[in-house]
Formats: structure tokens, sequence, C-alpha cells
């Protein structure tokens, strides 16, 4: 099972190079990074350009990202840029207060509405826990019960098209299954959650987080080869976002290089 302290603890590589980028509060991030780099969850360096911390993740001159407080539409630009993807999709890791950590997607409001697409979040997000040591359990999630079929188009919509993405990852050997809109049940014990689409996604992360008081701990960005944390400049601290970053990068794909000074 996810846990915010197995992650944080798996994120315990004090050698490793984490970007962190600085745009309005710059102290916040600061702190972030002196206390990052106190409990040992990597080497922070600070960067003001998106560019550049992007082009260095992928240059392999840092070994992982940190949004931090950069503006959310330079950073993804930048992103896109330097890895060369027409679109960013990004997944957020959530804790409900006195629930469990799990993997929610999409959180980007054009991301996850075809069949084609959740099908990709689920597999994207099943490789991503999967680098934290856990087989993942994913829940499908429609715009309503089964027993709502008939009352909408739009609802019947969604509860086909998440039968279909259910189909196909059962193909793939993907422990994946149709939890309805029942969120509350799929919280109890799926690792990763697909909502019906990228509206209702974003909308459950924003009132987990910015209503709930939910944890959310980063948005790894899924489709490219390196860690790219994104972070809600909300945040008070980017601590266990650094920690994240740090238990997702790959060691093996280390590029050696001397570190930035």
């Amino acid at each position: 099972m996810l846990t915010t302290d197995s992650v944080i603890s798996r994120g315990l590589r004090p050698h490793l190079r984490i970007g962190m980028g600085a745009g309005e509060d710059r102290r916040k991030v600061i702190d972030s990074a002196e206390a990052a780099q106190r409990t040992g969850h990597g080497a922070v360096t600070i960067y003001d350009d998106p560019v550049e911390m992007a082009r260095d993740l992928r240059d392999g001159r840092i070994d992982a990202a940190v949004r931090g407080d950069l503006d959310s539409n330079d950073a993804m630009s930048a992103v896109r840029e330097a890895f060369g993807v027409p679109k960013v999709l990004r997944a957020a890791f959530m804790k409900p207060e006195g629930g469990r950590l799990f993997l929610l997607a999409p959180v980007g409001v054009d991301e996850g509405w075809t069949v084609p697409e959740k099908v990709e979040l689920a597999r994207l997000c099943a490789a991503t826990v999967r680098r934290l040591g856990v087989e993942p359990v994913i829940g499908m999630m429609s715009g309503g019960r089964s027993s709502d079929k008939g009352r909408m188009a739009e609802v019947d919509r969604t509860i086909d098209d998440a039968l279909q993405a259910l189909s196909i990852l059962a193909e793939d050997g993907l422990r994946a299954k149709d939890v309805q809109i029942l969120i509350e049940d799929a919280v109890k014990d799926c690792d990763v959650i697909i909502a019906p689409d990228g509206i209702s996604g974003n909308l459950i992360f924003r009132t987990l987080h910015f209503l709930g008081g939910g944890v959310a701990m980063g948005a790894p960005v899924l489709n490219i080869d390196r860690v790219y944390i994104d972070t809600s400049r909300a945040k008070a601290s980017y601590v266990d976002s650094v920690a994240l970053a740090a238990a997702l990068a790959d060691e093996r794909d280390r590029a050696i290089r001397p570190p930035r000074v």
C-alpha cells in the first residue's frame, strides 16, 4: 500500500541532484530546499528559469525536477519544448484527511476524455506506482452508478467508456476495477483512480486539497522519460514534493556529470 511515509523514506537519496523552480515566493522555495537537504532528500539546485531547468533535466545535469512556484504555463511549456511532447500528462499523489495515498488522473482539464486517453493514463500511472514498490489496484470511475444507465446520454457514455477501458486494461494484466461514481469507496483500496474526464479530475483534486485539507504531494509528468513533479503554489512547503521526486528518480538513468556550482 502506498503511504506518504513510504514515499518519503524511499526518497532518502542525499546524492541525487534535484532542481526546484523559484518564482514569486522565493523564500518558501529556499526554505524548502534547505529543509529537503537537511532531511537527506537530495542536493537541491534552485532555478529561476523554467527553460533552463527543463533542459538540464533532459540532458541529465539534474536527476529530477520540482516545479516549485514557477508559473504553471511557463513551466509546462518548457517541459513540452524540452521533451518534444505536444501535451503534458500529469497525475497527482493525493491523501485525503484520515485516508490513504493514491494517484489521481487526469488532473489537466483537457485530458482523459477518450477511451485511449484513459487507458494511456492508467498504464502510465501504474508504471509510476510500481517505481515506488507497489503493484497497483486501479479504480476506473464513470459519471454514475451502473443503475443510472439510461438516465442521460452523457452519463451513459462515461459508463460505456469506463467498461471499455477496463476490458483493455484486463488484457494488459493490470488489476483494474469498475468503481463507478463511488470515489468514497475507491479511495479505500485503490492506488490509482482514473476520473471520468479532466474536468472532474481537476475538481476532485481541488476539492480534496483546497477545501478538504488533503495532502497533495505533487503531480509527476507521466509522458516523459525523466522525473518532473508539478506542484501547487498553494503548498506551504515543497519538501514532500522533493522527496517524491527523489523516490521516483531512476538512478540507473543518471548521466555521469560534474555537479552544478
